[in-house]
């Protein structure tokens, strides 16, 4: 028994270069990089300095205001550099990778008889907890807080997303024991999300309340579940989780082995193959890029994530620690002569102004990086609302945050949004401003002030 969630308010941006169903080793990577940055909010406190020999699964650093959450190494080997920015900030630890890979064993964990408190303390042990993000805030959960329910979305609807029912097939003894331990951290409700037309590996398992989920995107965005299913109040906490970091959970309990192995799809126009690759997080892109992939000399942006929320990245640089995803679109940074005066038939817009996008709805594109019009005043359009299904003024919210007003950010509805639920009105923002710079910044202002 399902309960179904039907999305009518967004908007699918259909692009040239989805992921063909199969998948291949991608080759094997020397280096790994963990990345402080990719934690927000963490102040990270090191553990091992360079030379220091550790295992996979070992912890490298830990949080400076919490200390029980830690931070483990994908991948045995030698701490090879540690990077630092302003004021000796650590922007990241290099990891030279061993030929054969030796893992810290944290031994088997038996799920049925253990209680909130034993399995809390193993993934906080083990280095798995960074997977566990909690609304509000966006941030890594805090383990002091017992949350009222947790929520996982197996259902990707951004441009060119990784295909979650094709990347977790033959998971299902992992995700089901890891669903097992997260329903003791809870005394609400482990909400699992799925395609409604797909046929996913998450479907089958016990102790998950099923929703299927239909409509644009974002209807895969783990903040428009909870806004539908069981929105965040002053004073709630809920959990997410994201599917491929499950498993990851669910083998660390049954083998006490952490794999930190992740299936990346490698999208986009400028692919010459869009295929999925099976690496390990923090690993070099290049190995996966250039495989195949593109040429070095085209002139391409590489993001470790989609095409709406993901990072811009060098081709020296390394995936991100939450990414499933790597997409390649061109650069944008050619002009239109008159542009703005010509039909356009080769973009999407939700506007029918000498547009024609509307006309052919499964047509794809191939679009760049260009963001066809300059910074200029944040004025009222409307548009936002379009594409937009959360129960929340996104303007309103947006110049709450802009301009500071922390009561006015609680009243509409800031507690359960998160920056990624605002791609899409950046994408469409004729004003052309940062929406998702700007709810991080709101975020933080209301963790520091509010807590």
């Amino acid at each position: 028994m399902s309960n179904d969630i039907r999305i009518k308010k967004g908007l699918d941006i259909k692009l040239k270069g989805e992921a063909e169903k199969t998948s291949e080793k991608a080759i094997l990577s020397n280096f790994y990089t963990l990345r402080p940055e990719d934690f927000h909010g963490v102040t990270p406190k090191l553990i091992s300095k360079v030379g220091t020999k550790v295992k996979a699964g070992e912890t490298v650093f830990f949080d400076k205001s919490n200390e029980t959450i830690k931070f483990a190494s994908p991948v045995s080997g030698e701490i090879l550099e540690i990077s630092r920015g302003e004021k000796r900030k650590i922007l990241a630890i290099k990891i030279q990778a061993d030929k054969e890979q030796a893992y810290q064993d944290n031994g088997t964990f038996d799920v049925d008889t253990a209680n909130s408190e034993t399995v809390k303390s193993h993934l906080l042990a083990s280095g798995c907890w960074p997977f566990i993000k909690q609304r509000p805030y966006d941030v890594i959960a805090n383990p002091d807080k017992m949350p009222k329910a947790i929520f996982i979305s197996g259902y990707a609807s951004a441009p060119l997303a990784a295909d979650l029912d094709f990347t977790l097939q033959g998971k299902e003894p992992e995700l089901q024991a890891a669903i097992k331990a997260l329903g003791k951290l809870t005394e609400g409700k482990v909400h699992v999300s799925v395609g409604k037309n797909g046929n996913s590996p998450l479907i089958g398992l016990a102790g998950i309340t099923l929703h299927k989920v239909s409509g644009p995107h974002p209807s895969g965005n783990v903040g428009t579940q909870i806004n539908k299913i069981d929105p965040v109040n002053k004073g709630e906490v809920v959990w997410t989780v994201n599917p491929q970091d499950l498993v990851i959970i669910g083998e660390l309990l049954l083998t006490g082995k952490f794999n930190a192995e992740r299936i990346v799809a490698l999208v986009g126009s400028s692919v010459q193959k869009p295929r999925y690759f099976v690496t390990k997080i923090g690993s070099e892109v290049a190995t996966m890029v250039y495989d195949k992939g593109i040429s070095r000399d085209t002139n391409d942006r590489i993001i470790s994530g989609n095409v709406l929320t993901g990072k811009q990245i060098k081709p020296d640089g390394y995936l991100d620690y939450y990414s499933n995803v790597i997409s390649i679109i061109p650069e944008g940074n050619d002009y239109e002569f008159f542009g703005w005066t010509k039909p356009v038939f080769n973009k999407v817009s939700i506007s029918r102004a000498l547009t024609f996008s509307w006309l052919a709805p499964k047509k794809t594109y191939d679009l760049n990086t260009n963001t066809n019009g300059e910074h200029r005043a944040f004025v009222t359009t409307g548009t936002y609302e379009e594409v937009f299904p959360l129960d929340i003024f996104p303007m309103q919210v947006l110049k709450a945050c802009l301009y500071k007003d922390l009561d006015e950010m609680e009243a509409l509805g800031m507690y359960e949004v998160a920056p990624e639920d605002f791609a899409l009105t950046e994408f469409v923002c004729v004003s052309k401003q940062p929406h998702q710079k700007i709810i991080r910044e709101g975020l933080d202002l209301m963790l520091k002030e509010i807590g």
